[in-house]
């Protein structure tokens, strides 16, 4: 039975579940009809809440553990997942303040920076993504991308952002409360190059909404709208996003620029 159930690629929890419910109107079989159409078309990228949304745009109001405990019976599973790294673990050197302190606006390039640093699971691997981004426009100045959250990823990064600053930059760098942030290595590169750090309150992610917006935009523009072949391919693929970020998306808060058009365009005009 279980290498039946295999060539037929039918989950056993699907399987068995059918048994027990074997001669039982099943009040949700549309429903899950449904669900299963929309995970196939969208290629298993979408999780429960995702669907949720999509079955509302369809006119059908479900409660989201409603979708996820039927995805569970049916063995659907996100092929793709995107979640905030946690590295706060606790005060392990010095905290700074908030300077930033919601103040999102800058009035030109590298016055104002945040960073952060996200994780990836795919083919079974973890991927940490380390970017920094201007306030200015929106510009992913540059990141960097390992199999772990080392210091080494941030101070890489750091390195490469700094090629961006000349001397008569003024810069504030804001981020939360991570032990990368904390420790003597940053804050001293920061030091070095004049630049003011700022950090989030502890466990407050709109102290640094941007970052996570950012996050958001290509959890949903770039994840869920490509398929991998490795782990090669998707940074391929990443490097190709971030450019086509930076280059041509265009956004209505930057008069229909993409974030470097925006940024060539207000030099043009100083």
């Amino acid at each position: 039975m279980i290498e039946l159930l295999k060539l037929a690629e039918v989950p056993r929890s699907t399987f068995y579940y059918g048994v027990k419910q074997f001669g039982k109107p099943d009040p949700d079989a549309e429903l899950k009809l449904l669900i299963q159409s929309i995970y196939e078309e969208h290629q298993g990228r979408y999780g429960y809440r995702r669907i949720r949304d999509e079955l509302i745009n369809r006119g059908n109001r479900v409660n989201h553990k409603k979708v996820q405990r039927i995805m569970k019976e049916l063995g659907l599973k996100c092929v793709v997942r995107m979640k905030k790294y946690r590295s706060h673990k606790g005060t392990v050197g010095k905290i700074a303040p908030n300077v930033l302190d919601h103040n999102f606006q800058s009035d030109r390039p590298n016055e104002k920076w945040v960073t952060d640093i996200t994780e990836f699971k795919l083919f079974g691997e973890k991927l940490y993504l380390s970017p920094v981004l201007d306030l200015f426009n929106g510009e992913i100045i540059t990141y960097t991308i390992g199999t772990r959250p080392t210091y080494f990823l941030v101070s890489e990064m750091l390195t490469k952002a700094f090629k961006r600053l000349s001397d008569e930059d003024e810069l504030l760098l804001h981020s939360d409360q991570g032990w990368h942030y904390q420790m003597n290595q940053y804050q001293h590169a920061l030091k070095k190059q004049r630049i003011t750090q700022s950090m989030s309150r502890k466990g407050n992610c709109y102290d640094n909404a941007v970052m996570e917006n950012f996050f958001g935009i290509m959890k949903s523009e770039f994840l869920y709208l490509n398929e991998f072949e490795s782990v090669d391919h998707f940074k391929q693929e990443l490097a190709r996003y971030i450019d086509y970020y930076n280059h041509k998306r265009i956004k209505s808060k930057l008069k229909g620029m993409s974030p470097v058009q925006y940024r060539a365009h207000a030099q043009q005009v100083a």
